[in-house]
């Protein structure tokens, strides 16, 4: 881990995302910030449903002393506080990126799992604690931050290649299928879009003023920098052509989380965000030295996390 860290918090903006795209940033509503992380922790990656006039959102859930992550569940209150907690997947490999999906009354997730060198399915067998493997696809790549949507009958899915960094931060890839189950098949213009500023996806697609928009980051700064919105003039299995906005404009009273966002989830009347505040102090090489010498010691058997999180 270096000197700097990444350390992440999820907030709730009092605004569905049309609003947010109609405004052009984040600063027009009100955020309600869940609590900080316990030290050198973070919870980010915000997607959401909800049930009964609740609030259920799923985050990863990441750890600098092992950097491996897990994907937890958040039900909230009428106020946004969280009321109940659980660790809901957890993986030999790095979770993230939780996105959930209610399609014909089942629910799915698509969490990133790039580690594991597959993707893999989840369905909710008792919601929101148990989810079951449904099955594993292979994209053309390992997928990054994987994206579903459904746009003109078919599914589609939108991720980052593994490779370089500027691989994962610069590149997008799709694959399509008619049912969500695949099978898949990647698009023939892979990678569709080479842009550090607008290919990597950052949150839920939606549709404003009859136009698809993806939320993609902008990593020429830094990864998770900043967000864009990806306006799609074309998507079909042979072509693919799309224009980004500017850059959203941040949210207002972010306290010290200002040095970046890189989700931004539709949730119906509100929209999840995260904000990132990068944090320096020397104690972050202490914790990443105890954790090797952990690893060297057979006691820690969890490889680092390659996924843009530490640059």
């Amino acid at each position: 881990m270096p000197l700097f860290s990444d350390i992440w918090r999820i907030g709730v903006l009092d605004a569905p995302i049309e609003a947010v795209a109609e405004a052009g940033g984040l600063d027009r509503a009100k955020v309600h910030w869940l609590p900080e992380e316990p030290d050198y922790t973070f919870l980010a990656d915000p997607f959401g449903i909800w049930r009964e006039g609740r609030l259920h959102l799923f985050a990863e859930a990441y750890d600098y002393r092992t950097r491996h992550g897990v994907i937890d569940h958040l039900e909230l209150d009428a106020d946004f506080r969280p009321v109940r907690r659980a660790t809901v997947i957890r993986e030999p490999w790095h979770l993230s990126y939780p996105m959930v999906s209610e399609i014909d009354g089942e629910i799915w997730m698509t969490p990133e799992a790039f580690r594991s060198g597959t993707f893999t399915l989840y369905r909710a067998a008792r919601f929101p604690d148990v989810w079951e493997p449904v099955t594993q696809i292979a994209f053309d790549t390992p997928a990054i931050d994987p994206t579903l949507f459904r746009w003109e009958d078919r599914w589609w899915m939108a991720y980052s290649p593994d490779g370089t960094q500027e691989d994962k931060q610069g590149k997008l890839h799709l694959a399509y299928a008619d049912r969500i189950e695949g099978p898949w098949r990647p698009h023939p213009g892979n990678p569709v879009r080479v842009d550090l500023a607008s290919s990597r996806p950052g949150g839920t697609p939606f549709v404003h003023q009859g136009r698809l928009c993806l939320p993609v980051q902008d990593c020429t700064r830094a990864y998770g920098g900043d967000l864009r919105l990806l306006r799609v003039e074309v998507l079909t299995p042979d072509r693919f052509e799309a224009e980004a906005t500017a850059i959203l404009t941040p949210p207002d009273k972010a306290g010290r989380y200002t040095g970046g966002r890189h989700t931004l989830s539709a949730c119906g009347p509100v929209t999840l965000i995260d904000a990132k505040w990068v944090k320096a102090s020397p104690r972050g090489l202490v914790i990443d030295v105890a954790r090797k010498l952990r690893a060297r010691s057979g006691r820690d058997q969890t490889p680092p996390t390659a996924d843009g999180k530490d640059g």
